[in-house]
């Protein structure tokens, strides 16, 4: 590991190197989910949620869905479905032991993103879960949030990634292999990179939900 010579220890050196955030910027968060708010998630098809275990331990995991998949209960809960997956279960695990949550809700197209943090409970109510079907089958649960902090992200991340200008993007034959990772990774007997490809998609094209 790198020792590094210079490093910041303290707040005051942090700010001394980056100044204080505007009084827009320290006024732009609210504690409830406004209208404006509900809209955003409306038109959201994809979140990250960022948990930690009881250790301090983070994780950083992708949901993702049809445009308004996340259900607004009321100005202070939404409800996020949990389908099926690869059943590590590092998100709800680790909100077991720590509810604190981070969302950040994006929008296709969209340079600004919807930021809100708070509590959450892993939650198995059949009338919520039934509101949340897909193609008749309701998610295995949901993660309900109990909103502490919302507020908007700027769009400068995006704008210097050019994330959504296709022109940017680089061509499908350059691109990581998942299958070619998770067999140099797991390194398991009997398995190919095309038995891991296969196996797959076969997933992905018969148990989304």
């Amino acid at each position: 590991m790198k020792n590094f010579k210079n490093t910041i220890e303290t707040e005051d050196e942090l700010r001394a190197l980056i100044g204080t955030p505007s009084e827009l910027v320290q006024n732009k968060v609210i504690t409830h989910l406004d209208h404006n708010c509900v809209d955003f998630i409306s038109k959201s098809p994809f979140l990250v949620i960022s948990t930690s275990d009881a250790r301090g331990y983070g994780d950083v995991s992708p949901r993702g869905d049809q445009p308004g998949f996340v259900q607004v209960l009321n100005e202070n809960q939404l409800v996020i479905p949990e389908r099926p997956g690869n059943k590590r279960a590092d998100t709800l695990r680790n909100i077991l032991e720590n509810p604190r949550v981070g969302l950040l809700f994006f929008i296709p197209g969209l340079g600004e993103t919807l930021r809100v943090n708070g509590r959450a409970t892993l939650v198995t109510d059949e009338d919520v879960l039934a509101q949340m079907a897909v193609k008749g089958k309701n998610p295995w649960l949901g993660i309900s949030v109990e909103v502490e902090e919302c507020f908007i992200h700027c769009a400068k991340a995006f704008k210097r990634s050019g994330l959504w200008d296709v022109d940017t993007w680089a061509e499908k034959t350059s691109l990581p292999s998942a299958a070619k990772i998770i067999f140099e990774h797991a390194k398991l007997p009997n398995t190919t990179e095309e038995s891991i490809k296969t196996s797959l998609e076969e997933s992905y094209a018969r148990r989304l939900y």
